[in-house]
């Protein structure tokens, strides 16, 4: 008590502003020591990256703009890690509070494509690739979202229009070697074995040691074109 009692008033306003700043700022240290999750799934380790979106997320003082952007890093880093179909209804909880989000529409669209819900997937990619580019926000998505369109219209057997997507996915991304394969394929099929031929030897000089699809399907166009 006598501490207490010799504490002047002075003293005391000192103390409690003091505390009073202390507990302000407490949550933005917090915060601060937070990890980045973009950073953790650039490097690759996405299940951190989960963890950390999934913490933030339970942060309810973030708002919904801060909510969304951990929405997208944890959709990414569960499609990166295989978890499709925790990816595919995450992506829907994140659209029912941006469903205009171009990221968003993406990766729903790439988590239906790997759970093989191709209708849905194409639907969604078809909306993805006609939004202008300044308002993807930097998803960088959209050469693998033409591959994706190209793949399901190879699985349909719709050749002209699996060459067309393809294409245009390797127009975007041109050093992606199997993506040049899948499109020999297609033009292969197609009947556009000259053309074929070329997209089978790009795929080849893009990655020598692991292109046997390309090759045997270079052995059979030449043989059509050479009987």
């Amino acid at each position: 008590m006598r501490l207490f009692t010799k504490l002047s008033s002075k003293n005391i306003l000192k103390i409690s502003f003091f505390a009073f700043v202390f507990s302000a700022l407490t949550p933005c240290f917090s915060q601060a020591a937070r990890p980045d999750a973009l950073k953790l799934y650039k490097a690759g380790n996405y299940k951190e990256a989960i963890r950390v979106c999934q913490d933030e997320l339970n942060d309810s003082s973030r708002g919904t703009a801060k909510a969304i952007e951990s929405y997208v890093v944890l959709c990414w880093s569960l499609v990166a890690n295989k978890q499709y179909r925790e990816a595919e209804k995450c992506a829907a909880q994140a659209r029912q509070l941006s469903s205009y989000d171009a990221r968003l529409l993406e990766i729903q669209a790439e988590s239906k494509f790997y759970l093989e819900k191709y209708d849905e997937a194409m639907n969604l990619l078809q909306q993805y690739v006609v939004i202008p580019n300044a308002d993807k926000k930097g998803s960088q998505r959209i050469g693998l979202s033409y591959y994706m369109m190209g793949e399901i219209y190879i699985r349909q057997k719709k050749w002209e229009h699996a060459d067309i997507a393809i294409s245009k996915a390797v127009d975007t991304e041109p050093g992606m070697s199997f993506w040049w394969s899948k499109l020999g394929y297609a033009r292969e099929q197609a009947g556009y074995y000259q053309d074929a031929i070329v997209a089978y030897n790009k795929a080849i000089s893009l990655n020598a040691s692991s292109s046997d699809d390309a090759r045997r399907g270079l052995v059979r166009c030449q043989a059509k074109l050479n009987p």
